[in-house]
């Protein structure tokens, strides 16, 4: 049998992770900087990734509304 891609953690970059949670870059930098976000992880020289259960684990934790995205 192959890998198992359950063992594999999924990497969002940040197209995905502004739909999940409608924060632009900079709110998602400041946020990370302040401890209140994720951090990022260098992916390669001009990539970066959030760990999907990490983001996922962030939205469960917010407030519902809270989250961004309600404009």
């Amino acid at each position: 049998m192959g890998t198992n891609d359950c063992d594999v953690p999924k990497v969002l970059k940040y197209p995905e992770v502004r739909t999940q949670v409608g924060l632009s870059r900079t709110t998602l930098w400041r946020a990370e900087r302040a401890g209140k976000f994720p951090r990022r992880l260098r992916l390669g020289p001009n990539s970066v990734g959030w760990l999907a259960s990490e983001v996922r684990d962030w939205l469960e934790s917010r407030p519902r509304g809270m989250a961004g995205g309600n404009r």
